[in-house]
């Protein structure tokens, strides 16, 4: 895993291999990134990273100036090596151990960019439960976006909120806004 760009470009990281993870793609995470630098500065947004794995996304945000940002994910040895990594890089990440519908339902936090990277065997109705919940407990900030990271088999451009898909591969990032 390699981060793209920002202070820290070109950083190769390794994650252990015992943890449950897919990470996203560099292809993929460099075009989600080029789409997401069109509309937003990142040293001024807030992220949520849901399902956060080995916190790619999060570093990636990291690197590029992002102050104010939380990695949620069920599995320790995740929490275990974002909290390690971010140490080492000097990183401020929050991180919180818990499942990801029971953060959703209880959290107070809000962001302008909350990204999901569930794993891709899901059913279409888990993707949409996390819609549902960061929409419902209103989640994002007012041009705040959220993104779902999914294979190209599922699809959620039913939901209200969705806006439109982006393809890259057997990729999909799928993007809802209010």
């Amino acid at each position: 895993m390699r981060i793209i760009s920002g202070k820290l470009k070109s950083r190769r990281l390794k994650a252990p291999k015992n943890l449950p993870v897919r990470p996203t793609t560099d292809m993929a995470k460099e075009s989600l990134f080029n789409i997401l630098n069109n509309t937003y500065y990142f040293d001024n947004i807030s992220v949520i990273d849901l399902f956060s794995g080995t916190g790619n996304i999060s570093y990636e945000f990291a690197s590029r100036g992002t102050k104010e940002i939380y990695a949620i994910d069920a599995h320790f040895g995740c929490i275990k090596y974002i909290n390690a990594t971010a140490k080492e890089l000097d990183l401020n990440i929050n991180t919180y151990k818990n499942d990801v519908y029971k953060f959703l339902e209880k959290t107070s936090l809000s962001a302008d960019v909350i990204f999901a990277d569930p794993p891709y065997d899901f059913e279409a109705e888990q993707f949409l439960k996390i819609v549902d919940l960061v929409f419902t407990r209103k989640l994002l900030k007012e041009e705040g976006i959220l993104i779902i990271e999914h294979s190209k088999h599922t699809d959620l451009t039913t939901h209200e909120n969705h806006i439109y898909d982006k393809r890259y591969g057997g990729n999909v990032f799928s993007f809802f806004e209010n």
